[in-house]
């Protein structure tokens, strides 16, 4: 297979990469280094790059491509509200034009990186992809106008397929810490102290980053009937969270912090506990490799191992927001 990955030198692409040339692929990466500088560990290199802002991808671009996996996008709730319109712009209006370019080159697979964000405040527990959707943010419904309009593009020759993935934590070599998992972990790492700016009590289902990787592996292997034009939820339900139960398992790890609630976000409307039947159900052989605990430790011995403090908590190397505000001038 060959596969056209945007946002390659992202914090899941890094890790896609690999997993895709591990498995024996070819890949295309398609990244503007919106990032550079911020990389913790070497890179996995594509067999070609593209250094190319994903607006102007052309039909020539992805000549020869079996697969479309679209990473790239204005990464989170804080990043999409610091400018709604340009979030639009590049979540949603620029994944349609990749889409329908995908199609028209002959493109078989469109994989889209969706949310479970898209939940936002959810009306039940354990919701599934035919709840009703609850966007509370320019992220989140950039993510499901992406869904409606590739969904009409679907026909015999063209599969789009989109994962709603859990919240990503864990190492990558691309680190970030602007991530509830990472951020808590830093947090005890840099001050002694795990400061939870919720009371704690929010649903957030979790996945590592390198799962999510494979996840996007194993939904281009399937075969087409299974996801075929479907929105799939990608975790496992024994990965739902309180954000509390994080911060109980980052003081498991570094003892001598302790948990403070600050509240400083008061009450987080977004809460969602989501359920991942249909994923097992449609790929019976794909298992997620890491489990909370197990991620959490890697990312803390990686953390030791950096000697990561109080300086990279507080710098912009591992926080998207602030590098974006310093370059935001490249996606105007």
């Amino acid at each position: 297979m060959k596969a056209f990955v945007t946002g390659h030198q992202g914090y899941i692409g890094s890790h896609l990469v690999d997993v895709l040339k591990q498995a024996g692929h070819s890949v295309v990466g398609c990244d503007i280094g919106l990032f550079e500088g911020c990389g913790w560990e070497p890179l996995v290199k594509p067999d070609r790059h593209l250094n190319k802002d994903v607006r102007q991808i052309e039909p020539a671009d992805l000549e020869g491509c079996d697969a479309v996996m679209h990473l790239a996008a204005i990464s989170n709730d804080p990043m999409g509200d610091l400018n709604a319109q340009i979030t639009f712009d590049i979540n949603r209006d620029a994944s349609i034009r990749l889409a329908k370019i995908a199609k028209q080159a002959g493109v078989p697979r469109y994989l889209f990186a969706g949310s479970c964000s898209v939940y936002g405040q959810g009306e039940k527990l354990d919701l599934d992809e035919g709840d009703p959707l609850n966007p509370l943010t320019a992220y989140a419904k950039s993510k499901i106008d992406t869904e409606v309009a590739v969904s009409e593009l679907a026909d015999d020759a063209f599969t789009p397929v989109f994962l709603r993935n859990s919240t990503a934590y864990g190492h990558s070599p691309m680190l970030r810490i602007d991530l509830v998992v990472n951020n808590l972990l830093g947090s005890a790492l840099a001050y002694g102290e795990i400061r939870i700016q919720s009371d704690g009590s929010p649903w957030r289902p979790l996945i590592h980053c390198r799962d999510i990787a494979r996840a996007f592996l194993a939904m281009a292997e399937a075969p087409r009937e299974a996801v075929h034009n479907k929105a799939i939820n990608v975790g496992a339900n024994s990965e739902n969270y309180q954000v509390r139960d994080v911060g109980n398992q980052v003081q498991r790890l570094v003892p001598s912090a302790k948990i403070t609630y600050t509240g400083e976000v008061g009450a987080d409307p977004r809460n969602y506990r989501v359920n991942f039947d249909l994923l097992y159900k449609l790929l019976p052989d794909f298992r997620l490799q890491y489990n909370l605990a197990s991620g959490m430790e890697e990312l803390h011995r990686k953390m030791v191992e950096h000697g990561f403090g109080k300086k990279d908590f507080e710098g912009d190397q591992f926080v998207r927001l602030r590098t974006l505000k310093h370059r935001f001038q490249l996606l105007g």
